[in-house]
């Protein structure tokens, strides 16, 4: 066959309809609507953050109330987004593995925050953890409730579904036999959870380690009622926006929101990489 002939052929292939047609169509579609939800709304954020300028930008950032407002929302939600992964893993873990009573309703209550309203979840935390709560009072006089640690507790809440219902249908598809086979070649538990088990889960929970801690960090509703919004102490950053924009300081507001865009975005981007290199290593386990 000569060269010309194997190039139309390779152009006749590449010219072949698709099995599922529409790819054009639906392809615009994709694009616009990602640019009207996402693209368009972020540009206009960092044009607007642009009015401030290089120095005035940097001035709010460098502002000590802002940098605590960042430290609390983002070090919150870490805290949080890890111990959804021990804890959500151990949930996801019984509702797999075992069958007792009450697991069709434990199974449903995962989904809970998802359905329940963030602000009436908060003020059923206030109530809760605050010093004359139900359980604040007995922590007493150790503070709960209107501190980092109430926000942590809230974000713990909300930030729980993201995990078990990433974790649990790949567990589900790890053969119980795999758990066997490794009991009969001397394995003890830990062995075989962290041997066995843990290196087929590790992108299920790098997914929704990523999942919870995005979802704690833009949290406004089930907050602001437990964290007591103390400038320095408890104010989280959504909070501070909000303050901006009552202010009328629309470009103060912007420039906050661009700062925890650029942070959000670099911290998902380093565990999308971590994820990537765990599914190349891991994914043949």
């Amino acid at each position: 066959m000569t060269a010309s002939a194997t190039a139309s052929k390779a152009g006749w292939r590449l010219k072949q309809p698709s099995i599922i047609p529409g790819f054009g169509l639906t392809l615009g579609f994709s694009l616009a609507y990602l640019s009207l939800i996402i693209l368009i709304p972020i540009a206009g954020l960092l044009w607007r953050t642009a009015d401030l300028g290089w120095s005035g930008f940097l001035a709010i950032l460098s502002d000590e109330r802002t940098i605590r407002a960042l430290y609390i929302s983002f070090g919150t939600a870490f805290i949080a987004a890890l111990v959804n992964v021990v804890f959500g893993t151990l949930l996801a873990w019984v509702l797999t593995r075992y069958r007792f009573p009450g697991r069709r309703l434990i199974d449903a209550m995962v989904d809970l925050p998802f359905a329940l309203p963030t602000a009436v979840a908060g003020i059923a935390f206030a109530s809760l953890y605050a010093p004359n709560g139900w359980i604040g009072s007995l922590f007493m006089p150790f503070r709960i409730a209107f501190t980092p640690i109430g926000i942590v507790i809230a974000l713990i809440f909300i930030g729980l579904p993201f995990v078990v219902r990433t974790v649990q249908p790949i567990m589900e598809e790890i053969d119980r036999e795999v758990e066997e086979a490794a009991a009969t070649l001397g394995a003890n538990r830990f062995q075989t959870i962290f041997n066995v088990l843990l290196p087929g889960l590790t992108p299920a929970l790098l997914t929704g380690f990523a999942l919870a801690f995005a979802r704690g960090v833009g949290e406004y509703g089930s907050v602001i009622f437990i964290a007591g919004n103390i400038p320095y102490v408890s104010e989280i950053a959504p909070l501070l926006i909000v303050i901006r924009l009552e202010e009328f300081n629309y470009a103060g507001a912007t420039a906050i929101a661009t700062i925890m865009l650029l942070i959000s975005f670099a911290m998902l981007l380093v565990i999308n990489l971590i994820q990537a290199w765990s599914r190349k290593r891991y994914g043949n386990v």
